[in-house]
């Protein structure tokens, strides 16, 4: 059963992989000290923030994949200030804006250059205390999705915790007819992405060998995923 609604739902322009070139809403814009402002991450910082609160361990490695324009992990960085955040993404631009907003704040380290959906990076990657995924599996294909769950299940320490969020189909259904436009779209415009399936994903974390904590319901029609790598 789902919980009670947290996160409030984002456009994920500030998330898609570069290997794709998607047409999507919420475009950020840049500022001329290199920082990008998506609205809709500025919109969810709050929500993201409690939710990761409730769930991370007090201290530790923090990994964020696919981090952005870096809204979130800064915010997150002077929410949870004993984690040491590492935010990672495989565009140079988000990079530099991700290490402008995170600019004074000795809990960031510099953004590094990773590419979730490649198979192996866990290996230059481990033992993170907790790692976190926001707005990217509906951007990418089924197999690139489950490499992103397989390699995150490796780079956790154990005990450590994963944390997915976005949109995602409910046993193979939308629930919205913005998120039925949405999927759509994507669809057009590579038949191979889209929203993946609630019990795809819970199915694909049994497989990495972890422990399903909590799938949690979230405000306009978003999903997140807890799990844990057993000790």
């Amino acid at each position: 059963m789902y919980c009670a609604s947290l996160v409030q739902a984002a456009f994920p322009w500030h998330h898609v992989p570069m290997t794709r070139k998607l047409s999507l809403p919420d475009a950020p814009a840049s500022a001329d000290d290199g920082r990008m402002h998506a609205p809709s991450a500025a919109r969810n910082i709050g929500f993201i923030c409690d939710l990761v609160a409730h769930h991370a361990p007090e201290t530790g490695h923090a990994l964020e994949l696919a981090s952005g324009t870096g809204q979130h992990v800064t915010a997150l960085a002077k929410r949870l200030p004993n984690l040491t955040w590492q935010p990672s993404d495989i565009d140079a631009q988000r990079r530099t804006s991700i290490d402008a907003h995170a600019a004074g704040l000795g809990n960031v380290l510099p953004a590094i250059s990773l590419n979730a959906t490649a198979p192996g990076w866990a290996a230059e990657n481990d033992n993170k205390d907790l790692i976190l995924l926001v707005n990217l599996l509906h951007l990418i294909s089924g197999p690139e999705a489950r490499t992103v769950v397989s390699e995150a299940a490796k780079a956790l320490a154990p005990g450590g915790i994963l944390i997915l969020y976005g949109p995602f189909l409910r046993d193979g259904e939308v629930t919205s007819d913005g998120d039925a436009t949405f999927h759509a779209s994507l669809r057009a415009q590579d038949p191979e992405i889209g929203y993946k399936d609630d019990w795809d994903v819970i199915d694909w974390l049994n497989a990495a060998w972890l422990d399903l904590v909590q799938v949690i319901e979230m405000p306009a029609n978003n999903l997140s995923f807890i799990a844990r790598r057993p000790i």
